[in-house]
């Protein structure tokens, strides 16, 4: 477990605690391996350390500090090892957990450290004193032993309000026994900017220490607050991945570091690494087995997505009009949402995004924001299909529908049978290259069994359709009548491997709204294929 150079000078400090603290969120379970990839995407993404759990306390946690030391050379990071200050009444030599610090090989310790006086009292059972003599114990002897320690003041805000001088006196204990630095701990999330900013900067001056800010976002301000504290004078930030973090998570590191780097004018990454934010971020949910959220600042798929006509007319003329920065700088890009609000400048943007010439033909143009705005009346939705809009663009814009196969005619059957299961069997009837062709099929579903026809029927004339994949399907009911007689709507995400795009359908029945899709999605692989049409 080596490091071959920091990110950033030791100035200020971009501490990652998702593999600690952002394991913590309902629904998140790491394994050893898991937590080995996110620590070397975190490293990739420079952050200067990287808190990798509480060896001693799990076998997890000590397991993974075993393999990090075998398994990962850091390029920008440092690992650090998290743990309590040694008991009450012991002495942190004799203490198994601060040994079990040690021998996680960590070249950082972050040591937790009670500073709300009831939580002292109550929670660990002994004195006010006894908790400082904990504190300056246990860091002065992983000193001696040649560690980096930082210290994080648990509860510290809540128990500034309840015992100001008590809580700077933990703080001003752990920097005269020899922590870096001494981290403010919003533990319960219930601050708001000004009054970190206040606090933090009473702090600095009173205690003389270097401070860092862990917020958690319970109020929704974790970013926020963060930041303020950096305002007030704190050189030391903890975030986690995506906000990751018990209850409704932590201060998102991402935004964090963008604002840091693009609004604040601080170098706190590698060089080029900020343009990688939106692939990190994307990569560590996936590792975590979470949807990456499509609205988050900065890295979200809808960071710079644009719906209104208004905005796009605007952004024809120059994007930063509707734009807080250009989404490349954090590897993002801009998107032009297609619905019934577009204008022309909508429709112009989004022929350009999908490589589309529309040239000047402003009759053209119209027709197309004409039958994009019918067709959402109808129920349609562009925005979230693109690739259903390409179709229809390029149909407008070469006199005729893209075909590959002509539909004869198709049915699906549910078979409700004596044990209680159901068969499910589909028939096509198409044509293609100027052959009749009939398929069936069984599926997990009418649906399933739809494209597996569709696929038994087509995959020998166009081979390139083997690499398709159904990944996502929605139904979504829309206004009508009453609920078994209402409109339809469908949408597919389907994949060759290479990438994904999404096909809308509508219709009164999901059946049929299904096979809109379907053939959309079919038709758009082999467009993406290079394949030319020939019905």
């Amino acid at each position: 477990m080596t490091t071959k150079a920091n990110a950033t000078d030791d100035s200020f400090h971009v501490f990652d605690t998702t593999l600690r603290d952002g394991a913590q969120r309902e629904g998140i379970n790491l394994t050893v391996a898991d937590k080995l990839t996110i620590a070397r995407h975190l490293d990739t993404f420079g952050v200067g350390y990287i808190e990798g759990g509480w060896p001693g306390a799990n076998p997890r946690d000590t397991e993974f500090f075993a393999r990090a030391q075998k398994e990962i050379t850091f390029e920008n990071a440092q690992l650090v090892a998290f743990g309590a200050t040694r008991r009450a009444g012991g002495s942190a030599a004799d203490d198994p957990q601060v040994k079990a610090l040690l021998n996680s090989g960590a070249p950082v310790i972050t040591l937790v450290a009670k500073s709300h006086d009831r939580h002292v009292e109550l929670a660990l059972r002994t004195t006010l004193e006894e908790n400082l003599e904990m504190v300056r114990d246990t860091v002065s002897h992983l000193r001696e032993q040649g560690r980096r320690v930082f210290v994080d003041c648990e509860h510290f805000f809540d128990g500034y309000w309840a015992d100001a001088e008590y809580a700077k006196s933990v703080v001003r204990t752990a920097h005269e026994a020899g922590a870096e630095v001494v981290i403010l701990c919003d533990t319960n999330g219930g601050m708001l900017p000004a009054q970190v900013q206040a606090v933090v900067s009473t702090v600095i001056a009173d205690t003389g220490a270097r401070l860092g800010i862990h917020a958690q976002d319970d109020t929704g301000c974790a970013v926020a607050n963060t930041l303020a504290a950096v305002d007030a004078g704190a050189t030391h930030v903890q975030c986690t991945a995506n906000g990751y973090g018990e209850r409704v998570g932590n201060a998102n590191l991402f935004p964090v570091v963008a604002a840091l780097e693009l609004k604040y004018g601080m170098k706190v990454l590698p060089e080029g690494a900020l343009a990688e934010m939106t692939r990190i971020s994307h990569a560590i949910a996936e590792v975590v087995n979470l949807t990456p959220s499509t609205h988050q600042p900065y890295v979200g798929v809808s960071a710079f997505a644009h719906k209104a006509g208004l905005h796009a007319s605007a952004i024809k003329v120059d994007p930063d009009l509707y734009q807080h920065i250009a989404p490349e700088l954090v590897g993002n890009t801009m998107r032009m949402l297609v619905s019934d609000m577009a204008g022309r400048a909508s429709i112009e943007l989004k022929g350009k995004e999908l490589g589309v010439d529309l040239g000047d033909d402003r009759a053209l143009v119209g027709r197309v924001v004409e039958r994009v705005k019918e067709r959402e009346l109808k129920g349609y939705t562009y925005e979230a299909a693109d690739a259903s809009f390409e179709l229809l663009l390029r149909g407008e814009v070469e006199g005729r529908a893209r075909r590959y196969f002509r539909t004869e005619s198709w049915r699906a059957i549910v078979e409700d049978r004596p044990d209680g299961t159901h068969a499910n069997e589909a028939t096509v009837k198409l044509w293609a290259k100027g052959e009749r062709i009939v398929a069936t099929a069984e599926g997990n579903g009418p649906v399933n069994a739809l494209d597996r026809a569709l696929r038994v029927a087509l995959e020998r004339i166009y081979p390139q359709l083997a690499k398709l994949e159904l990944i996502d399907y929605k139904v979504r009911i829309l206004e009508g009548r009453t609920g078994t007689e209402s409109t339809t709507r469908v949408l597919i995400t389907t994949g060759d491997g290479t990438g994904d795009w999404a096909t809308v359908g509508v219709a009164e029945n999901v059946i049929a709204a299904s096979w809109q899709a379907l053939e959309d999605a079919y038709t758009y692989g082999l467009l993406r294929a290079g394949v030319e049409p020939t019905e």
